[in-house]
């Protein structure tokens, strides 16, 4: 590629990066100014906190902090795609149907998978399952969690941990191969990142007191997505990654419980 090509290719890339971020953060913002804060804590054992601040100033601190975080994150990713022959955030001339129909099908079919297996776990421990978050806040919850989540753990983590074992193994194993352990890595990562949930919901101390289903389910099932996560983003960037991530949330959270309330 020509250096006048490379550096419009990198803008659009960056482009579609501050796309992401920007939409986090509104979103992020929004939840906080519109949801009621007792549906932002996932426990009804955990006590929501009087407000010393008025919410706006809430809202403000939450989205900055969101541009900087997952700005850095991005920029990192972008670099680290680079350095590996990934597509970074989107994978240029795939077209639409790469960007929304693959992760729509995917995710889909995906949530589904997941939302009977968490049925089952559901029945075998004869409990009532997570919390599902009350819509429109599920849906905010949905494409926030969806672009944050794989800003770091496919953008970052995958991407870091593919970098930095390309730089070790380079001599013995292709390329492909390092970049499958960084995404299973990345994968147990995520799925180890929402134990703290669970602590809140249980009134866990630590994750040795989840009972070991519970513990099971949580690590089996969100490595099951992340994993698959990461395979969209390895091969067409971080746009589908987020948006099979996005499709499995709307099924698991807003489309599963209307499924089974109408079922029972």
């Amino acid at each position: 590629m020509d250096p006048k090509g490379k550096t419009t290719g990198t803008r659009r890339q960056l482009s579609a990066l501050a796309a992401l971020v920007v939409l986090y953060t509104l979103l992020a913002a929004a939840a906080y100014l519109f949801i009621p804060l007792e549906q932002l804590v996932p426990s009804k054992a955990v006590a929501v906190p009087a407000l010393a601040i008025p919410r706006w100033q809430l809202a403000l601190a939450n989205g900055g902090i969101g541009i900087i975080l997952y700005g850095l994150l991005g920029l990192a990713g972008i670099w680290l795609a680079r350095r590996l022959g990934l597509p970074g955030v989107f994978r240029p001339g795939a077209g639409w149907r790469c960007w929304l129909l693959h992760p729509l099908l995917v995710g889909t079919l995906l949530g589904l998978a997941i939302a009977l297996a968490d049925s089952l776990f559901t029945r075998l421990q004869e409990w009532s399952g997570f919390p599902q978050p009350t819509f429109p806040f599920s849906l905010l919850a949905a494409t926030t969690a969806a672009i944050g989540e794989e800003i770091l753990f496919r953008s970052f983590v995958l991407g870091m941990w593919g970098f930095l074992l390309h730089l070790a193994l380079r001599r013995w194993v292709s390329r492909g191969v390092t970049l499958r352990i960084a995404n299973s890595l990345a994968a147990l990562a995520f799925a180890a990142a929402h134990l703290g949930s669970a602590l809140l919901v249980l009134g866990a101390s630590s994750p040795a007191e989840i009972p070991a289903l519970i513990l099971l389910e949580i690590l089996l099932l969100n490595t099951a997505v992340g994993w698959a996560a990461g395979r969209q983003y390895i091969r067409q960037g971080l746009v589908t990654a987020v948006g099979l991530h996005f499709w499995v949330d709307v099924v698991l959270h807003i489309v599963w419980p209307v499924i089974s309330m109408r079922i029972c």
